[in-house]
């Protein structure tokens, strides 16, 4: 996957335009952000907030780029310092944009956090249109009840879509397509090779974060945290050699990351290790240490060491 360090050269004249998406979490914006794109710019989960930063997402074709915005869930409690960030960012995501798309789980009816994103819509001055993008339609046992439910929260949607991010790629391009057809005369905002503005070292940390959500249990994969700290590019024939912390805030939750004679940090590393090389389409050897960083989402310094502007 290409990453912020791109140089492919635009045409002449150029179409472009930036497309936010927002929804409460686990509703499969990044699925969505994904299938647009054609490879994995973010992390996937069952988890809610897996998705913490503002990834970009970055598709050209020919003489038109589309630049996603994936955007945290809309989530209520949480007062850490990261949580505060996180809700910034959505808030900053919607503002300035071409077109907005509001995912939605078709499989439920609206929710609070539902309601929290309309309040967000509605609280907008006029501008970019929303999109009712209804995912899960092939799971959902009343779609069109539940996408006339959320309409009502607020009715200035342009359009209503029902699609399945996973497992409808058409639908998805489709509405990429509607999408080009949207956009106006404008300078690339990006080269024409990259698919992400995420550095490659961002980019592994997010995956290996992914892994170890998905390994871990109860409370303890909302207090983890990622960060390369040294990438060395292959010598000769040798591999891609990565070192990367797992930041962990109380000891306790470092011996379960470890796990019994280092099983569970083994796992994490196996199935992280397994989706970057088929990403990179290279050898790769991931070295993972476990290290306690006390309270580091309420530690403005530590959220900057991870990239975040709190």
């Amino acid at each position: 996957m290409t990453t912020a360090e791109g140089q492919g050269d635009a045409p002449a004249t150029t179409k472009s335009g930036f497309v936010a998406i927002v929804g409460k979490p686990n509703v499969g914006k990044s699925t969505l952000l994904n299938t647009m794109l054609g490879v994995k710019v973010a992390p996937i989960t069952p988890k809610p907030q897996t998705t913490r930063r503002g990834v970009r997402g970055i598709y050209t074709q020919e003489d038109k780029q589309l630049v996603f915005v994936d955007t945290p869930g809309m989530h209520r409690g949480g007062g850490t310092t990261l949580d505060q960030v996180m809700h910034r960012e959505i808030r900053d995501a919607v503002v300035d944009v071409d077109v907005v798309l509001w995912v939605v789980d078709l499989r439920r009816p609206p929710g609070q956090e539902d309601k929290d994103v309309a309040r967000l819509l509605s609280s907008l001055p006029p501008g970019a249109p929303v999109f009712l993008i209804g995912n899960k339609v092939d799971a959902a046992k009343y779609p069109d009840e539940a996408l006339d439910l959320y309409k009502d929260l607020y009715p200035a949607v342009e359009r209503t879509i029902a699609i399945s991010a996973l497992n409808d790629p058409k639908a998805v391009y489709a509405l990429r397509d509607d999408l080009f057809d949207r956009l106006t005369e404008a300078p690339f905002f990006y080269p024409t090779d990259i698919r992400s503005d995420q550095t490659r070292e961002q980019w592994a940390a997010e995956l290996i974060r992914e892994s170890a959500m998905i390994h871990l249990r109860e409370e303890i994969p909302y207090s983890v945290a990622v960060q390369v700290v040294d990438w060395q590019d292959p010598v000769g024939d040798g591999p891609v050699v990565i070192t990367a912390e797992i930041w962990v805030e109380k000891s306790g939750h470092r011996r379960i990351v470890i796990g019994k004679g280092g099983l569970m940090i083994k796992e994490i590393g196996r199935t992280a290790r397994k989706q970057l090389e088929t990403f990179m389409q290279e050898r790769l050897y991931l070295e993972l240490e476990v290290v306690v960083r006390s309270e580091w989402r309420r530690d403005k310094e530590a959220l900057r060491e991870l990239g975040y502007e709190p």
